[in-house]
């Protein structure tokens, strides 16, 4: 198992606090040895770090650093049922990319989540993932993750 803080500590990045609901949901849920967690943005000290389309007003770079926030994030809402170091695998990533017309790129997007966990957990962080184009999403965030993970118990 991975020191997740530590893992962190060697990006220059912290967990940060869990996100509290926009709406009439839960950031986590645990059932069994699995977490899932609710879609996160890329909200830092509860402000959105950007707005707007990924192929507009967000490059494909921006976006990717956002989804690494969401992952980030994501984390914090597993924290709230469940260690972050208990994690034995990373299950599923699921990443939405609020495009432009035409945008085509959001697998690269969704790498700053999957690279994030897989410094994180190594093998124990490649995940099954959908990286999908949406029309829009919550508060104009360009990227929304997703988590799905295994934990101890």
């Amino acid at each position: 198992m991975a020191d997740v803080r530590a893992k962190l500590a060697e990006k220059g990045l912290t967990l940060p606090v869990a996100a509290k609901p926009v709406a009439a949901y839960v950031p986590a849920v645990k059932t069994g040895k699995i977490v899932f967690t609710a879609g996160q943005l890329p909200l830092v000290n509860g402000e959105m770090a950007k707005t707007g389309k990924v192929g507009a007003d967000v490059t494909v770079e921006e976006a990717k650093q956002l989804a690494e926030i969401c992952a980030l994030n994501a984390l914090a809402a597993v924290e709230l049922v469940a260690p972050v170091d208990s994690i034995v695998q990373v299950v599923r990533i699921v990443c939405y990319v609020n495009g432009a017309p035409g945008f085509v790129s959001q697998p690269q997007v969704a790498n700053g989540a999957s690279e994030l966990f897989m410094h994180i957990f190594g093998e124990a962080g490649i995940a099954a993932r959908s990286a999908l184009g949406v029309a829009e999403l919550p508060l104009n965030s360009p990227v929304e993750v997703e988590l799905t993970v295994e934990v101890l118990a």
